[in-house]
């Protein structure tokens, strides 16, 4: 995947719906004890390439360790479908679990796997 594109995704039920402008370059499958569990494939985009549509209200934070992830969830259905938090840079960043996304072959990408485990 080279060329950006705007996705749809969703939560189960959804309520929460959002869309988001990636060209799936790095996709990144980390360990850490909430990401491993949930089955995460994750791309990080600035905010101006994510667009909340609906479902804010709906939405659970849930924070742990350094507090540095808002870890999002809909509190209807529990399904995680983006996190908000500041990159290695300081920078404001959106984290979109690619298995939320309509559209995306999930079979043709390549994650990095991020230690998270150990951070």
């Amino acid at each position: 995947m080279s060329e950006a594109k705007t996705y749809s995704g969703s939560c189960h039920c959804g309520k929460v719906r959002f869309e988001a402008t990636t060209d799936m370059k790095t996709v990144v499958q980390c360990n850490c004890s909430i990401c491993s569990r949930l089955g995460y494939l994750l791309t990080f985009l600035p905010p101006e390439q994510f667009q909340l549509l609906s479902g804010e209200s709906e939405l659970q934070d849930y924070q742990f360790n350094k507090k540095r992830i808002h870890h999002l969830f809909c509190s209807s259905c529990g399904v995680h479908g983006f996190g908000r938090g500041n990159g290695p840079d300081g920078k404001e960043m959106i984290a979109v679990n690619l298995r939320c996304l309509e559209g995306v072959d999930l079979g043709g990408l390549k994650p990095a796997h991020f230690d998270g485990r150990n951070m």
